[in-house]
């Protein structure tokens, strides 16, 4: 069943990335958008919003600090709060490309979904939980992908379902075996929500000087804790964390002014995107 859900989703992507080339191909449905590569050996590295990527065909891979992540088909990934991330592809040709499901997630609409069903989304005790993991999607999160994806040919109706259709993919992601995750995505107060806004700070003034106490005070945790925790959520210690978005925007910059174009941002991608083999 799964098997023959993930090769219909990737006829139905294949058909709407064909002849557009590789990379990403953003949707008329605005959080969603689909991944082609044809090619392996491309490194992708930038900065990762919170996103759902399912793969439907070929192999991935992620580098987040130490760790490297490898999913393939049927698989999908979380990634939960901004942090930096290299991707790249491990199985993929131009007869059958890499093609990949991804779905922007919102934290005001995850909250909505929590309030509704407070029973069914336990409040488990507070934990640090990695703001990246990967998992198998089971037939249901499939069979949400599909229905959202088959949505694309019938515009008219997305207005109305796509909405219903995003909620109840938000709500599968709530009550799968990763629900603790997803649901410190939007839960005030817990350690993921509280490293969040320091991320964002580390992003936006990334280039000034920092203090430690600082930002663990904008984090409501002593320095001590809030560098444990920080670590459990993005995988990197801080440090190495600045100097990696440091490294990131700087390269970006560079290769805006090599080729006078605007630096991407990741608005469609969720990577600040950078392809080494051309940089």
């Amino acid at each position: 069943m799964i098997a023959d859900q993930c090769r219909e989703l990737a006829v139905l992507i294949n058909c709407c990335t064909d002849g557009k080339g590789d990379g990403f191909h953003q949707t008329s449905i605005a959080p969603l958008g689909f991944g082609r590569e044809s090619l392996t050996g491309r490194m992708l590295h930038g900065v990762s919003t919170p996103m759902l990527a399912i793969v439907v065909q070929g192999k991935k891979g992620a580098a987040l600090g130490e760790e490297i992540y490898r999913y393939g088909e049927a698989q999908y990934l979380v990634v939960s709060v901004d942090q930096p991330i290299t991707g790249f592809i491990i199985e993929a040709t131009p007869d059958r490309p890499f093609l990949g499901f991804k779905l922007d997630l919102d934290p005001r609409e995850l909250c909505k979904i929590i309030a509704i069903h407070p029973t069914e989304i336990a409040d488990k005790k507070e934990t640090s939980v990695r703001g990246f993991f990967v998992s198998t999607a089971d037939v249901s999160l499939l069979d949400c992908a599909l229905r959202l994806t088959r949505l694309l040919d019938t515009p008219q109706d997305i207005p109305i379902l796509a909405p219903m259709m995003i909620r109840e993919i938000y709500y599968r992601l709530l009550i799968g075996e990763q629900s603790e995750a997803v649901r410190q995505i939007a839960t005030s107060g817990s350690n993921m929500q509280r490293i969040a806004p320091v991320i964002q700070t580390i992003k936006g003034d990334f280039a000034k000087p920092m203090r430690v106490a600082d930002l663990a005070e904008q984090a409501s945790m002593s320095p001590s804790s809030f560098h444990n925790h920080f670590k459990q959520v993005t995988s990197h210690f801080l440090l190495p964390c600045l100097l990696l978005y440091r490294l990131v925007r700087s390269l970006a910059a560079h290769l805006a002014y090599r080729d006078r174009r605007p630096i991407n941002r990741g608005s469609h991608t969720g990577l600040l995107v950078i392809d080494c083999e051309n940089g």
